[in-house]
Parts: C-alpha cells; structure tokens; sequence
C-alpha cells in the first residue's frame, strides 16, 4: 500500500491553506528576528534628549505598514540599548525593515543576530608563576593595582574555595559594577573576589523564546561548568589538595590569584548569542573592567561584520585588554576565529603532565594512552576480558564502530571491552553507550582527524583514550587474533612528560585569511587537561546520566587556554598599569617561547613534526619574562584605523569603529603590514617580486640606557635587511624606528619561518617572521 501518497493526499488541503494564506499576506511579514544596528552618536538629532529615545524612534521609523499604530511600541521591539564600548541598539525587525534600518539617517551598520559556542592545577608552576612570585607582583600598591578581570560565559559557582576573597581588600573604588540577583543567586554571593555578576539573555529569548525557568537559573549562577572553569584558570584564589578523583592533585591557583573576578553570563542551553555578547562587552566595559576573557567564538566574518570585533574594538579604545579563545577546528588551517588585530588570539598547548593508563592485548602487547577514570567498577590487572571491534574493515565508518546511541546489541558486547573510534558522538558519552549495553570498558580509538593527540577524560566505566596508530594496533588484533582479548589498567598522574609543551592537535590554525599580513594565533598557552573549579550543578562528564558531583574538574580546549593568557595580562597589569593593550600583547608575544623542554622545537600534536608560527603564533607565553620584555611594539586606535583603511573599508564600514563621521583615512600605511605589530608577515603578491618594506617602532620599557643588537634568520627565498642594525636608547619610553626590507631571490612554493630578534644581552625581543609568496594569478 501506498502509504506516503495517502499521507500527501491527506495533506494537499492544509498545504493549499497555507498557500492561500501566505499570499494574503503582505510580502514583508515574515517573522521578525533580533538585529544588531550600530549608530553614529554624532549624528542624533538635537531633538532627542536621550539616545535611547532617538533609537525608538529609528525603529517606528522602519516598521512595515501592519505593524504601525499604538499597538506596535518601538521600544517593545528594542532588545538591548548599547552605550560604551559600542553605540546603538539590538531590535526585533523583519527582513524589510532590516533593509530600510541600513538606509535610515545615522545608521551605521545592520548586522544579524549569530550565535557563538563555547570553545570548550598545574599550569601556574608549568608557566613559572610560583606562589612567591605572584605574590611579589600584587604586593606593592595593591590599592593603586586593584586589575578586574572580566569573564564572559555560562556564570559562575560562587561557593568555590576558588572564589574566596581571604586576604583581600575592599572593592576597588573603580568598580561601578553590581552583583544582580536571580534564582539561586543573591547578594551575598558576591564578595571582594567575585566583585560583579550579570546576565544578558534578551537576544536568547528574542530568537529562541523565553528560557525554560525549571531547567535553567536565569542568574549568574552557573550550572554548566564552563564559565566557573574558565573564571578559576584566569583569577581563582589558591585551594589547597585540589584534584578531580586524585588526579591532578596539588594546589589549584588561577594566574591571577588575586585579581578581582566579574562574571558575564552570557551563554544559556541553546548558545551564546551575539546580541547578549555585545551588551555584556559594553557594560562590563562601564563596569570597569580591565582584561576580558572571552571563551567563545563562530565563523569568521569581515572585521565591519562582526559585531565581537567592533565591540572589542570599543573595548581596547577604553584601555581594556582583550582575549580570545581562537578555536578547536584544528589541525585543519586557515581555522581560526576571533582573527581581529586589537584581540588577543590564544591557541592550545599541552603541559608536561599527563594521566596514562594501559591497555594490555592478549598477545602480550602494552599501549599507553590516557584516563581519568575512578570508579567502582576496576578490571583485573591479573585477568584478560573479552575484545571486540565492531566495525569492518571499510573505509567508510560503521555507526557501531562510533558506539553511537543505540547501536550496540547487549548479546554482542555484553561483557567485553569495546574499541569506540573517536567523533560524532561526545568521548565519554561513548563509554555511557557501551556501559548501557553491558560492555566492561572501553579503548577509545582516535582517528586521522586527531592524530597521535590525547585527551584525558572523567569516564564512567574503565576507559583509555589511545592514539590513532595505537588505535589501529588495537583493532587489527582484535579481528585477526581468534580469541581477542585485553585489561585495562591506570597509573595516576605523572609529572615531566617530554616533550612539551605540544600545540594540542585540536588548537584552530592559520593563516589569517582574512589579513595574512596579521599573523594569528598571536600565542598559545596550556589549554590540554587542565584542572580548575567547577559547578556543583553539572557532573564531570556534562552528561545528564551522570550524577557524579565534583568541586574541580579537568577540561581541554582553546576555551582553557584564553583564560591563561587573560589572568597573564591581568599580572602585567599589577605591574604596569599605564600599559595599553597593545604594550601587554607585545610584552606576551615577544617575549614567548618556540623550544620544548627537550629543547627542540615545537612540535604539532596532529603531525609530530615542527609546528610553524600558523599553528603557534609568536610560541608559548613565558609570564615572568613578559613581565620585563626591555621593547614593546606599542598601536593607538589611529593606528588600528589606518589599518582598516588599507583593508579597503568604505567611509560607512570604517565608521563601525570610528563611532562618528569625522574620523577619516590618512592614508599613512600602503599596506596591513605597516600596523606595529609585534609579528611581521610579509605578502609577494607580484611575480617576479618587487622588494618589501616595513616598518616597526618600539618602545624602550626597559632601563634606561640600553642598546640593542637585531639578529635575524636566514631565508631561503629571500634577503632580509634591517636597518639600523643597532638601537641606542637613552631614556625610558623613548621610541626607536627600524625598517626591514625583504628581496626574493627565490621564490618559494610555501610560507617560509623565521624570526627577527632585538637582544640587549638581557632581553630578547623575538617576532616571528613569516614570507609568503602567492602564485601567479
């Protein structure tokens, strides 16, 4: 029987009503959707007193005719009003509005709501910063240093030991932030750690509807994790005997200790949306902020069409530092995201402690891998279970083999220890399947896409995550041995593991393909099995099937990693208060390091080969040397303009940054390259190639009276010249001008690496060097 033709049957009448009704209505009464429209201040009529009055009206101005009379209030439609850091408002429009809005008088840009997700303790003595040492930073004048980091992301778990304000003084008197209270958060939740918390989400319910109030705490309070995570990384107090199930054990401390810490929360069940991301950007700029970590991130867009890089661009005008997670789309290139060059891209590293755990084969063999797991339920080290692998031996991947939901038959794995390849599905989430379906434990198998890279998590049966050759290793035996079988067993956490650190394959990489004259990532930092505070709401493993509950958690991500470079920036700003962004992005750049602890160099986690500055930007943060890098390579918001305006943007695009129409190009750079940033990355765009120049400028923040001597690498493609040779400096902040001119004598088929270096025998002011040549075209 036919039965979908009776269901069309059934159908065609309702299709044809929907049909009938969809012409009687007008051609612009689609549903209205949240849009983010930027205004020139300037340009607001002396007829307002207010602007958000004069916003109001821009809406009524634009509305469709069905929607005009008292019925439809424009300030009803209006989501968000921005002040600081960006100008304008978010509304709900439809498309033909959003049209008209772009042409109405004083309208800058008309960006469309998007949603961005989460790039989702060792590290401080990993980076150097001892307890002494950040203790050393934040001692003298800690009146006059009171730095505020701001978090944005799921909220925060304010009962963490990681929050406690033990030993620290009253509010910065800065501060004109506020505590706001909801379900499950009050006042007293915040203390002179936790000094601000907010939450922003009319442009969730405006897109998605209101927040379901039984599930979600519509509060700073954070049920995910996430946000408490990150915010510990960057600024958390020291807790002693921290560990996740012993693992990790030690002290935990965020790079910052004793920062202040003000939670944003900007993300909900269903995303971060760009709208809530930009108000929160804007008031915690008003707040007082003086870094922002921001662990989040979506496609890249033009610098004039995304409204984070506009309002970060807000930020950096108000002296506030910003950091980006850069993504975990990695290894694959030209991955990055937040590519912007007054935000501070951060990449992923691995750290020289792991958690290995064994898999011992029937055959006698042993793969090491890694795991978290602490359970119950242990396999017998003396014994050997049962192997099984339930994928073929076709390349194209069989959803068994991915132990996916509801994919595996008890009569099959019942048992047994199951091979999981890796993707898809969540890691841990396969361990639930294959627990569910009677399984004993699990080799969690990588693929091609992550390479030899491991990644350690809290499973809920015994589990080890091996890598892709070990992988194979694993499921060749246990399809050609007649009766496979296999233990695991888990060694706990061990310290000194060489090499490291590794770019963590999952880290996004270059180019910047937006601007390949701005290299990004700018830096990496620890961003693989890193333990820090987390909810008392969500288990180890974020499933809702686990009703594990834990005070710290360990997580891997460029979503670990920004905060890392946030709570540095906030330390450099303990000392050095007057610095401007820019200063603090060149003193963690130039003064970052490309050697592991077996003194090579840097290796990529998805290749085992050198990584290049695409894959780790300027190299590893070092916080103690960033502390006194001797030069600094110092941008103003000018400098950043003339930027933009090499990037070919119109009058109207350029005023999504100028904020107002009397900002006009100077035309003093003839390319992106000429920004003074603390990398130089020079384009041949012709063939044959004509020579190349830039210029750089640095700033002497080191003593007084120094010289010092450049020292550059040698290309294969190229002749690099630099002039002068030797800086003289003879007072604090003097600024010295160098050019570098670049001659192909050989073009190359890929970007060559190198770097340039300025040393007084002391410092070493490093910057990578990156020559592309592009083909003809």
């Amino acid at each position: 029987m036919d039965f979908g033709g009776i269901r069309w049957r059934k159908a065609l009448p309702l299709c044809l009503a929907l049909v009938a009704l969809q012409a009687c209505l007008p051609a612009g009464a689609a549903a209205p959707k949240t849009y983010i429209v930027q205004m020139a201040a300037s340009e607001m009529p002396s007829s307002f007193d207010f602007r958000h009055e004069w916003y109001a009206s821009t809406v009524k101005t634009v509305s469709s005719v069905q929607l005009e009379g008292d019925a439809d209030d424009p300030y009803e439609r209006i989501v968000y009003n921005y002040e600081t850091a960006f100008h304008g408002f978010a509304a709900k429009l439809d498309e033909d509005e959003a049209e008209r809005m772009a042409e109405a008088d004083g309208v800058v840009t008309v960006l469309p709501e998007t949603v961005l997700r989460l790039h989702t303790t060792r590290s401080p003595d990993f980076l150097g910063i001892s307890p002494e040492i950040s203790n050393s930073i934040w001692s003298a004048g800690l009146v006059d240093h009171d730095v505020v980091v701001g978090v944005l992301d799921t909220g925060i778990w304010p009962e963490s030991p990681s929050f406690s304000d033990k030993g620290l003084g009253p509010v910065p008197a800065k501060w004109k932030g506020l505590c706001q209270t909801g379900r499950g958060f009050t006042v007293a939740d915040c203390n002179p750690k936790i000094i601000g918390a907010r939450i922003f989400y009319n442009g969730y319910e405006a897109s998605s509807g209101p927040i379901n109030e039984t599930a979600e705490l519509k509060s700073p309070r954070d049920q995910d994790g996430h946000g408490t995570h990150t915010a510990a990384t960057a600024a958390g107090a020291p807790v002693p005997d921290a560990s996740l199930f012993g693992y990790a054990s030690g002290v935990a401390r965020g790079m910052a200790p004793r920062a202040r810490v003000a939670a944003y929360k900007v993300c909900w069940a269903g995303g971060c949306f760009s709208s809530d991301i930009l108000a929160a950007v804007d008031r915690a700029v008003a707040d007082g902020v003086d870094v922002l970590s921001i662990s989040l991130g979506g496609g890249s867009s033009p610098y004039f069409r995304d409204s984070l890089a506009i309002a970060s661009f807000g930020a950096m005008q108000m002296g506030v530092f910003v950091a980006c997670s850069g993504g975990n789309a990695g290894p694959d290139p030209i991955s990055l995201t937040n590519l912007s060059p007054w935000i501070t891209t951060v990449g992923a590293s691995t750290m020289d402690r792991d958690f290995p755990a064994t898999v011992t084969l029937g055959n006698g063999a042993n793969i090491t891998g890694v795991s978290l797991y602490k359970g119950r339920r242990n396999l017998s080290t003396k014994e050997q279970y049962p192997l099984v692998y339930m994928g073929g031996n076709s390349s194209i991947p069989d959803p068994r083999s991915l132990c996916l939901e509801g994919t595996l038959q008890p009569h099959e794995v019942a048992g047994k220890i199951v091979i999981c390849d890796r993707g898809i599905s969540p890691r841990v989430q396969k361990g639930q399947v294959v627990k569910n379906a009677g399984g004993m434990g699990m080799i969690l198998a990588n693929t091609p896409a992550n390479g030899e890279e491991l990644v350690a998590d809290s499973h809920l049966l015994p589990a080890v995550a091996v890598g892709q050759s070990e992988g194979i290793a694993a499921k060749k035996y246990s399809k050609t041995a007649p009766k496979p079988t296999a233990t695991l067993s888990f060694d706990g956490t061990k310290l000194g593991i060489r090499p490291s650190p590794v770019v963590a394959a999952f880290s996004s990489r270059g180019p910047n393909f937006l601007t390949l004259e701005i290299l990004k990532p700018d830096v990496i930092a620890p961003g693989v099995n890193i333990l820090a505070a987390w909810s008392g709401d969500a288990s180890p493993s974020s499933l809702s099937s686990d009703r594990r509950r834990v005070g710290f958690n360990i997580l891997s991500g460029t979503s670990m990693s920004c905060p890392h470079v946030a709570g540095v920036a906030a330390l450099i700003k303990a000392s050095h208060p007057d610095w401007s962004p820019a200063k603090i992005k060149s003193a963690l750049m130039t003064t970052a390091y490309v050697h592991d602890n077996t003194y090579r160099s840097l290796k990529d986690a998805a290749t085992g080969k050198a990584s290049t500055p695409f894959d780790h930007g300027a190299g590893h943060i070092h916080p103690l040397r960033a502390l006194n890098p001797g030069l600094v390579y110092d941008i103003g918001q000018d400098d950043y303009l003339e930027f933009l305006c090499v990037e070919n943007l119109t009058p109207l695009q350029l005023r999504s940054f100028t904020k107002n129409s009397n900002k006009t190009c100077k035309h003093t750079f003839s390319s992106p390259g000429d920004l003074n940033y603390p990398a130089i990355s020079a384009v041949f765009a012709e063939q044959p190639s004509a020579a190349l120049t830039v210029r750089r400028t640095v700033t002497n923040v080191g003593p007084p009276s120094s010289t010092y001597h450049v020292k550059v690498t040698e290309f294969k493609g190229a002749d690099i010249v630099v002039e002068p040779s030797t800086l003289h400096f003879t007072s604090s902040n003097q600024k010295l001008t160098y050019k570098v001119t670049m001659t192909t004598k050989a073009a190359q088929k890929t970007p060559e690496f190198g770097a340039l270096s300025w040393s007084d025998g002391v410092h070493i002011v490093r910057s990578p060097l990156v020559l592309t040549w592009l083909p003809p075209m």
